[in-house]
């Protein structure tokens, strides 16, 4: 979708307290520490999960010293994990986008809500295929089960074995309406890949999977496999990746409540706000942190 220059912070968030009770319980600590970026902070932590969006990049942009950032924290022996919710892109896209922006994370430091996702998909009956939301230009070579592309063919509303949502790129209200037709009059598997609500891109935020689903949800009271941060098998994946560290010394740095906050905290793990780049760009967190009840350990402007 474009960018939604409209949105605001305050309207996403409300969106996300509305659909709270969908998303993991967790503590927080009662107030928050701050420092000017995660070098101030390093000591108290071996690795660092990180958010893409907002923290190493908004839009097709790095976040100014994001890469200097990440360089000085692998010099100084820390862990990387680079944990997105961006869908829509292969791993080795994924790669080669983070290169392109001027950091250089292996392909074992990426993992994607795609990559949850796709691990995760169940066989469907009769050899029926998956029907996909995504950018038009997905092969999904690296499916395990046949994908086929949604926008591309609407018979799949009807014969299609279940959904993925990938991307919300091109996605349109009357797509939102014929998903929800389709799954009210048959009932099928609906899975997001992409839990975010919005994400921030250029000058402004962009409407991602996770508000379609949710609007689906709402509408027929279905309840949607999520695959992705806030959610914990997202967060298992980065454990696994990570099982020498012990999770109280891993920060999760992001820069949503709702996503990377609360699925860090979730999770165990320390937790780190980003605020200068994202969702807050330009806003007071505190009312935030407030309203929710979302207390990250650390609070900074930039990486």
């Amino acid at each position: 979708m474009e960018p939604l220059s409209d949105l605001t912070a305050h309207q996403a968030f409300d969106r996300y307290e509305t659909v709270r009770a969908r998303l993991p319980d967790a503590s927080f600590p009662t107030s928050s520490r701050r420092a000017a970026n995660l070098a101030e902070l390093a000591e108290h932590f071996d690795a660092f999960v990180l958010d893409a969006f907002g923290v190493l990049n908004r839009g097709d942009d790095p976040i100014p010293g994001a890469p200097e950032r990440i360089a000085e924290l692998r010099a100084m022996g820390k862990q990387l994990i680079v944990l997105t919710n961006a869908a829509s892109y292969t791993r080795d896209q994924l790669l080669a986008k983070y290169r392109h922006l001027g950091f250089d994370f292996t392909a074992d430091e990426v993992v994607s809500s795609r990559d949850v996702a796709l691990a995760s998909l169940p066989i469907l009956p009769d050899g029926r295929p998956w029907a996909a939301a995504s950018l038009l230009d997905d092969s999904f070579k690296d499916s395990p089960f046949p994908l086929e592309h949604l926008h591309k063919d609407p018979s799949l509303y009807q014969r299609a074995g279940g959904f993925i949502l990938l991307s919300s790129s091109g996605w349109s209200a009357s797509e939102t309406k014929s998903l929800a037709d389709a799954l009210q009059a048959s009932p099928r598997p609906l899975i997001v890949a992409n839990p975010d609500l919005v994400a921030p891109r250029g000058d402004g935020l962009t409407m991602e999977p996770g508000t379609i689903a949710h609007h689906i949800a709402d509408a027929l009271g279905v309840s949607p496999d999520f695959y992705g941060k806030p959610f914990a098998n997202a967060f298992q994946v980065a454990s696994i990746l990570l099982r020498d560290v012990e999770p109280n010394r891993i920060a999760m740095v992001g820069d949503t409540l709702h996503t990377d906050i609360l699925g860090g905290a979730a999770a165990g793990f320390g937790t780190v706000l980003i605020t200068d780049h994202g969702l807050f760009q330009g806003v007071d967190v505190a009312p935030f942190i407030t309203r929710s009840g979302i207390q990250p350990d650390w609070i900074v402007p930039t990486t």
